[in-house]
C-alpha cells in the first residue's frame, strides 16, 4: 500500500504557487480560485483572464509514480475518443503531466453537473450503459503501472499497517484484530465462490459523488484510484438501501451495462466482500494522511475509541453479509 512519508505535502500550496504554476505552462489565472471537494490530492477551479475556467489538479507527492498518472490520463483519453463521457486533461505543449514549484498538476476543462438521481431505475441504466463502454474499453488491454484491487492490496496489506503504527486503541486491538481476521476470512471465501474472474481497466472509485449529471446524461470524473480489478467493483458503489432494494437496483444497471459488456454473475458473490474491503482500506486511508492537517480538520470523528468501537461492529455485520447469498443468482 502507498504510504506518504512527507510531512504536509501541500502545506506551500498557496494561490500564489497555483497561479505561477499554471504561469508555468501558459495559462493565465485572474485570481479567482476554488477550492474543490478533494482531500488525497488538491483540486482548484481557476478563473481565467480569457477563456472559461479551467480545473486544476496537484498531485498529492509519493502516491503515484508519473507513469502510473500518464497511464490513467491515457486511459481517459482513450474513453474521450471513443465518445464516452469522461473527461481527460488538457495537452498542453503535447503533454498532460506537469510539474511547477515541487508539485505535478494537470489541467482539466471545466465540467458541471449535479448528483445522479440513483434511486431512478432509468437513470441506473443509463449510468450501466456508459460502465458497459468504459469497461469495453478497459478489457483491451491491462495497465502497467497501477495495481491490482484485490483482498492483498485493499485488506491484508492495510490491516497490516494499522497495526504497526498504534492507530487503534490498545485496550481494542485484540478485539478489532480478531474481526479484522473474521473479516478478510470471509472475503477469502466470497472469492472463491466467485471463482477466477477477469481483470481490467476500472474508474475503481464509481460512486454517486464521481458521476457527474446533465441534461445530455452522465459523465464520468475523477479516474485517480483507477486500478485493475472485477467489473463489479465500479457497479456496487451505485447501491443503497435494503438488500431488496439493491437487488432491484443491480438489476436497472445491469440491464444497460450488458449492452455493452458482458457481465459475469458470478461477480456478485463480490459485491459485501469489496465493501468490506473498501472499509478496511478507509481506515487505512484516513490514517496514513492523518499528519496533513485538512485531514484532522475534515474527519474529526476519526482515531477516537467510538470510531474504532463502530468499525469494529461494522465489520461484524459484514461478516455475517458476506455469507449471505448474492444479490442476484444467475
Amino acid at each position: 500500500m502507498e504510504t506518504n512519508n512527507q510531512a504536509h505535502p501541500f502545506a506551500r500550496l498557496d494561490p500564489q504557487t497555483v497561479l505561477e504554476a499554471l504561469e508555468h505552462v501558459g495559462l493565465y489565472g485572474d485570481g479567482r480560485l476554488l477550492a474543490l471537494n478533494s482531500y488525497e490530492n488538491r483540486v482548484y477551479q481557476v478563473g481565467m483572464e480569457e477563456g472559461p475556467p479551467v480545473v486544476v489538479k496537484f498531485y498529492r507527492p509519493k502516491r503515484w509514480s508519473d507513469a502510473a498518472i500518464l497511464e490513467e490520463h491515457a486511459f481517459v483519453a482513450e474513453l474521450a475518443d471513443k465518445e464516452i463521457p469522461a473527461v481527460p486533461p488538457s495537452s498542453i505543449d503535447g503533454r498532460t503531466l506537469h510539474e511547477a514549484a515541487g508539485y505535478r498538476f494537470a489541467v482539466f476543462p471545466r465540467r458541471g453537473g449535479r448528483a445522479p438521481e440513483l434511486g431512478d431505475p432509468a437513470t441506473l441504466e443509463w449510468i450501466g450503459r456508459f460502465i458497459g463502454r468504459i469497461h469495453a474499453v478497459g478489457a483491451a488491454r491491462p495497465f502497467e503501472h497501477r495495481p491490482v484491487l484485490d483482498a492483498q492490496t485493499f485488506g491484508r496489506e492495510p490491516y497490516a499497517w494499522l497495526r504497526s503504527h498504534d492507530f487503534v486503541p490498545p485496550e481494542l486491538l485484540a478485539t478489532w484484530s480478531s474481526v479484522v481476521e473474521q473479516a478478510l476470512d470471509g472475503v477469502a471465501r466470497c472469492y472463491e465462490r466467485a471463482g477466477d474472474l477477469p481483470l481490467l481497466r476500472l474508474h475503481g472509485d464509481c460512486h454517486g459523488g464521481n458521476v457527474l449529471w446533465t441534461p445530455d446524461g452522465p459523465h464520468f470524473v475523477d479516474f485517480d484510484d483507477s486500478r485493475m480489478g472485477p467489473a463489479v467493483q465500479d457497479l456496487w458503489m451505485l447501491l443503497s438501501g435494503d438488500r431488496q432494494e439493491m437487488v432491484g437496483q443491480m438489476a436497472d444497471v445491469l440491464a444497460g451495462y450488458e449492452d455493452f459488456c458482458e457481465f459475469h454473475p458470478r461477480q456478485l458473490y463480490l459485491v459485501e466482500a469489496l465493501r468490506t474491503l473498501r472499509l478496511i482500506h478507509y481506515a487505512c486511508w484516513l490514517a496514513m494522511r492523518w499528519d496533513d492537517p485538512a485531514f484532522p480538520a475534515a474527519f474529526p470523528w476519526f482515531n477516537t475509541q467510538r470510531y474504532w468501537q463502530d468499525r469494529i461492529l461494522e465489520l461484524r455485520e459484514q461478516v455475517a453479509l458476506m455469507d449471505e447469498p448474492p444479490l442476484w443468482r444467475a
